[in-house]
């Protein structure tokens, strides 16, 4: 008699939650079928490192150096002072005990696709360059080391007194 008292609430709880139940049973089969699994990738996107933005800073330079009327050949080589710097976003949380306020910093934590956990970049501020040599063949010519020289000031943000512009042999 017992069972069928067990058997009775049972059926009456699979009536009431029958659409539950089958979307529950099909998300479990669906789970648990095998199938092809793609190859992911994890691309991050990642900012050109110091040298590399050197590099590439240099090369635009000796290509906009040379189309100035009188520099003809140029060479360029910037000196860096203080690499990249990557600016992680926080959470701030102050909190008032009467006399005190305590303040508490916390990095900003993302987690991706693969479960993987990492700060989540604010911003990343590019390597600050600390002086600039340029050597051309026109250098001895007062207009194109001005020109060199403006123009080597406004790409890199020195100041003119950071650029040393030489005649090349």
């Amino acid at each position: 008699m017992e069972i069928k008292k067990i058997t009775g609430k049972l059926n009456e709880l699979i009536n009431k939650y029958k659409y539950a139940i089958i979307v529950l049973v099909i998300g479990l089969a669906l789970l648990l079928m095998p199938g092809k699994q793609a190859k992911q990738q994890k691309t991050e996107m990642t900012a050109p490192t110091a040298t590399g933005q050197k590099n590439l800073t240099e090369d635009s330079l000796v290509q906009i150096l040379q189309s100035v009327e009188g520099a003809g050949k140029v060479k360029v080589l910037l000196s860096i002072g203080a690499g990249e710097e990557t600016v992680y976003q926080t959470d701030m949380e102050v909190s008032s005990n009467g006399d005190s306020d305590d303040q508490t910093v916390k990095t900003v934590i993302i987690t991706d696709s693969q479960r993987s956990e990492s700060g989540l970049i604010r911003q990343v501020n590019p390597a600050a360059y600390k002086g600039a040599i340029v050597v051309c063949q026109g250098a001895d010519s007062p207009a194109v080391r001005l020109a060199v020289t403006q123009a080597v000031a406004k790409i890199t943000g020195l100041g003119t007194d950071s650029i040393c512009v030489l005649k090349m042999q």
